[in-house]
């Protein structure tokens, strides 16, 4: 009976706490053709009340960037990466926000991805389907 009690504990305290996801993508941006530099691109974790940022970073001077990050969580973690920029946007206030949800084969159980979901070369000059504007994004 006790070794019951110990082990409804533990799994209570596993589930209470979730357990740990990773994730990894990789993506290369152009603008007109060219090398799409210094965009931010962010990954979170969309939640029910509050995102959780998973990774953050610039791409380089060849438009390449590579997130990865990880939570811990009860059910799946539902990764999106946040692409702004300015590209073909003239002087229109705020950036651009383009949102690219990831595949739920590409988590990972465990602190470290097992794959890379790769987004390929992605066009910004192009008018995306629910492509949003964002003045303020979080840091």
């Amino acid at each position: 009976m006790r070794s019951l009690l110990v082990l409804l504990a533990t799994v209570s305290c596993t589930y209470a706490v979730g357990f740990s996801q990773s994730v990894a993508v990789k993506g290369r941006l152009i603008c007109n053709d060219a090398p799409a530099k210094d965009v931010r691109v962010k990954m979170y974790d969309k939640d029910i009340l509050v995102d959780t940022k998973l990774d953050d970073a610039t791409t380089d001077a060849n438009g390449e960037f590579h997130l990865t990050g990880g939570d811990s969580e009860i059910s799946s973690i539902d990764p999106r990466v946040n692409i702004y920029h300015d590209c073909d946007d003239g002087w229109t206030p705020c950036q651009r926000r383009l949102t690219v949800g990831v595949p739920d084969k590409y988590i990972s159980n465990g602190d470290h991805p097992s794959k890379v979901f790769d987004l390929g070369t992605i066009q910004l000059a192009g008018k995306w389907v629910g492509e949003t504007r964002d003045c303020i994004h979080r840091h």
